[in-house]
């Protein structure tokens, strides 16, 4: 399977998707630079990722930041030896605390491998991550899709893809992520390219400041 790697992999999948559906050539036109957002694969990026869960990006980067303040290198064996306790100091909800304590444990005692899950079929890695408690659909679909540059996972359940979407077709409402899912489905082999040109449509639509990256975006369960 393909992996997103470089900006030469993006620009073949942006090719791609114009090809295939030529409602994309005016989103694509407007969107500006694609970026690729790619994050090294592990503990950290994952952490980073459940950390961004429903919250602003601002408030994001200050939590994860303490965090590595907190704990340098972060690493699981770390923050299961700093304890739920000392996590209150980086900002840490108690969901979120239970949610990094218990990947920390999955990936020391060997259940949970994240190296190996990057070379896993999506379905297949999808259903290890979501067996963590406090990792859900969306969590698990950011990884891949950033630290696994998976080239076919399309987040329907993320805010700004659904918002982006709806807009660029003309929507009444915003779709669910339902909705959202079955309108990406045509851009199969390429939905982790498309997510990624949607987000960009998004930061055109909202401004800057509200383009979501990797580590921080929003989602709706």
């Amino acid at each position: 399977m393909r992996r997103i790697e470089t900006i030469d992999d993006l620009a073949d999948g942006l090719a791609a998707l114009r090809a295939q559906d030529p409602r994309l050539e005016p989103v694509i036109s407007a969107a500006g630079e694609v970026p690729l957002r790619r994050l090294e694969p592990g503990f950290a990026s994952l952490c980073s990722i459940v950390i961004s869960q429903q919250v602003s990006r601002a408030s994001a980067d200050a939590i994860f930041t303490r965090l590595c303040r907190l704990i340098d290198p972060l690493s699981a064996d770390a923050v299961l030896a700093l304890g739920a306790e000392r996590l209150v100091e980086a900002g840490l909800s108690r969901p979120k605390q239970r949610t990094l304590l218990a990947l920390a444990a999955g990936i020391t005692d060997g259940r949970l491998e994240l190296d190996r899950l990057c070379e896993e079929p999506a379905e297949a890695a999808m259903t290890e991550l979501v067996g963590v408690p406090g990792i859900g659909p969306w969590t698990a679909e950011i990884y891949l899709l950033f630290c696994a540059g998976h080239p076919d996972i399309f987040p329907s359940r993320d805010l700004a893809l659904q918002v982006a979407v709806g807009e660029a077709f003309g929507l009444a409402g915003r779709p669910d992520h339902r909705e959202t899912a079955r309108i990406a489905q045509s851009w199969t082999p390429w939905r982790g390219v498309a997510a990624r040109l949607f987000w960009a449509y998004y930061r055109e639509l909202k401004g800057r400041e509200a383009a979501p990256t990797a580590a921080m975006t929003r989602k709706i369960e």
